[in-house]
């Protein structure tokens, strides 16, 4: 098993030349054709997970006196903090959440001078309830759905010790069958502000020093567009939202495993 697989590499910029390697966890190899139904079942390798890969680039902060940081979350829930220029030599780490395949931290982590903003998935998956209630269709070919009990929140971590500064729990999500409070998307900080969306379909703001969810708009709902294409939002998951020119923009919609599907881009911009 390669040593460079749910690992943290550093290459040289003029030479391609691999400079140091930190590996999280070993003998991951997976396929998510293990968790199919035979006849779909196949190719699945004998150590078949934790499947505890990451999922999403790092980030590199500026922790002072000349000292860096270079930080990543993982999907065995965990957020790592590396020394950079000492060959990756472990920081810190935190464990946030119980973690899966498509569960702990997703897509993306998010930084400001002083905290690294992570979201929690922790995401469940079961299958519809009696008379398919709660299904949603999938990349699969069947439906499934979301545990409205499983999930996580936001956590808003000390950039030079790890320790958890706030912790924000996900409001709950019992509004509709296969409902999920997981927040798998990435996370996006601007000044005092942190945004995180959930497979819930709501994108919500977050005060970025107290953790306390100051804005909520819910997506998953028809949108009227300005291109006249019919449009509904779903769940909102992979890439965050975007901020620019004081607009908010988000893709609202994710179709994989018991997610809600849309096809919408939704922008906000600040009332007047």
């Amino acid at each position: 098993m390669t040593e460079t697989s749910d690992a943290l590499v550093a290459f040289d910029l003029k030479t391609g030349k691999l400079l140091w390697s930190k590996q999280m966890t070993g003998s991951d190899a997976t396929s998510m054709a293990c968790d199919l139904p035979e006849p779909m079942h196949a190719n699945c390798p004998n150590s078949n997970g934790p499947d505890f890969d990451f999922g999403s680039s790092a980030v590199l902060v500026n922790l002072g006196s000349g000292r860096r940081a270079l930080i990543a979350g993982q999907k065995s829930g965990v957020v790592h903090a590396i020394d950079p220029d000492r060959g990756g030599e472990i920081l810190w780490q935190r464990k946030i959440g119980q973690g899966g395949r498509i569960g702990g931290i997703q897509w993306g982590i998010s930084a400001d001078a002083d905290h690294i903003y992570a979201a929690l998935s922790d995401v469940a998956i079961l299958p519809p309830l009696p008379g398919g209630a709660g299904g949603r269709p999938t990349a699969f070919g069947f439906p499934l759905m979301l545990n409205p009990d499983a999930g996580g929140g936001l956590y808003a971590l000390d950039l030079k010790t790890g320790e958890v500064a706030w912790k924000t729990p996900h409001p709950g999500c019992h509004k509709t069958p296969g409902c999920s409070p997981a927040q798998s998307a990435a996370t996006t900080a601007i000044p005092g502000v942190v945004f995180s969306g959930g497979l819930d379909g709501h994108l919500r703001a977050y005060d970025a020093k107290t953790g306390r969810i100051i804005w909520d708009v819910d997506t998953e709902q028809k949108f009227a567009t300005v291109n006249g294409v019919e449009a509904n939002g779903g769940s909102l998951d992979g890439s965050g939202a975007v901020v620019v020119d004081g607009m908010v923009y988000v893709n609202s919609g994710y179709i994989f495993a018991g997610h809600t599907p849309g096809n919408v881009l939704l922008a906000f911009a600040v009332g007047k």
